[in-house]
């Protein structure tokens, strides 16, 4: 079995969710995980915490032991207030929140188009029931940049028809996983200047929002 097979089968029977894994130089792992909707935890709350990344290491510490997987330091953390969204799952979960796509092609002149994640509108069907097919509800502020097609054309038949145009909602941008180079939540940020996202739980156990060592040297 592969060292990050081990790490998404532990991370995911306790119960959290693998955003993302990646090794870096000099031995080090990092893992980071998030909590899921309804799952019952020891803390409450949304946030991953301190505690949860202290569990997730131990746990993680020992499953990689068993296969002798070849890492010098291990870090798990939460994946921060602009988490990435990588799988299918990820993009589903989080349909309605704001996000930020960089293309890997630029399309209309741009890379980069921010707005509400919703389900593709124009895409293939099988990409769409594979979840491999998103679409874009474009922000007002985006009203004077580069329509979708499915947009564009929505507009030049009002036009032609002489009715007024469609309202800012229909702008959608579909896209495919495979287009794309990246996807990040775009942080919620509330009056006083601070992410809720990032907000430190009433509780008062602490959110963790930055990469934190909770590892240590393989035994």
């Amino acid at each position: 079995m592969s060292w990050l097979k081990v790490v998404e089968d532990t991370v995911t029977g306790l119960g959290y969710e693998l955003v993302d894994c990646e090794r870096s130089t000099h031995g080090l792992l990092r893992v980071y995980i998030d909590r899921l909707p309804d799952q019952p935890y020891d803390l409450p709350g949304d946030l991953v915490t301190v505690d949860d990344c202290e569990k997730v290491t131990r746990q993680l510490q020992y499953a990689l032991e068993t296969i002798d997987a070849d890492y010098a330091r291990l870090e798990v953390s939460s994946p921060g207030v602009d988490r990435p969204l990588k799988t299918p799952a990820h993009f589903a979960r989080f349909v309605g929140e704001q996000i930020e796509i960089a293309l890997k092609h630029p399309f209309q002149g741009r890379k980069r188009y921010s707005g509400e994640l919703c389900p593709a509108q124009s895409a293939d069907p099988a990409q769409i029931e594979a979840g491999q097919a998103w679409g874009l509800v474009l922000k007002s502020a985006d009203a004077d940049k580069p329509l979708s097609n499915t947009a564009a054309k929505k507009l030049a038949k009002a036009q032609a028809r002489g009715e007024a145009p469609p309202a800012e909602a229909d702008q959608v941008l579909d896209f495919t996983l495979d287009e794309i180079r990246e996807a990040r939540l775009v942080p919620e940020v509330s009056f006083k200047g601070r992410s809720r996202r990032a907000a430190t739980p009433a509780d008062g156990t602490v959110a963790v929002d930055e990469a934190q060592d909770l590892g240590g040297q393989k035994k």
